[in-house]
């Protein structure tokens, strides 16, 4: 039988995972046993810098973390080792570096995933690996809106330069 002590700090855990959840947009839910300390490291900063988190937890605590919720789906891939990545507003960053790395490391498996509570499979965060990244998006879309203002100033300027090259040669005609 497990002390209070022990058994309160359970708790706590699977209250601030529940939490973590309900507040991430996106998230991936990986097995990442045969990856070394230095590639795991490595992994933990990439994913650090792109506002993921991700921890490892005890399948015994994400199963509690998710019953009853939109995610309890996730609960049939919960055995093995089991990591969680989960970002409050980028979708597909945890996707596409937790993808990059599967794709390097042999034992390292992505098991499952969710957006906006919607449980995915594998071939839909394979999907959202493969999207670029917000920035680029961002700038994509930018680029769409700017480019009909971008024609049309060049077509005012080609109109100014016209008359500015047909106003000498009129000019002398008058004088």
């Amino acid at each position: 039988m497990p002390s209070a002590k022990v058994l309160e700090a359970k708790k706590q855990v699977v209250a601030d995972l529940t939490e973590r959840l309900n507040n991430s947009c996106a998230g991936v839910i990986v097995d990442y046993k045969g990856i070394n300390v230095a590639d795991d490291t490595a992994l933990r900063k990439e994913l650090r810098e792109a506002g993921v988190e991700y921890t490892v937890v005890k399948n015994t605590l994400l199963r509690l973390a998710i019953a009853g919720t939109e995610l309890s789906g996730l609960e049939t891939v919960l055995d093995g080792t089991t990591a969680i990545a989960t970002s409050a507003d980028d979708y597909v960053a945890a996707a596409r570096i937790l993808n990059k790395f599967a794709e390097t490391h042999k034992n390292f498996e992505i098991k499952n995933g969710f957006i906006d509570k919607e449980v995915i499979g594998i071939e839909k965060i394979s999907g959202l690996a493969k999207l670029p990244s917000r920035e680029i998006l961002l700038a994509n879309v930018l680029g769409a809106f700017q480019a009909p203002i971008s024609a049309f100033a060049r077509a005012i300027q080609a109109i100014v330069d016209k008359d500015g090259e047909a106003a000498p040669a009129e000019a002398p005609a008058e004088a």
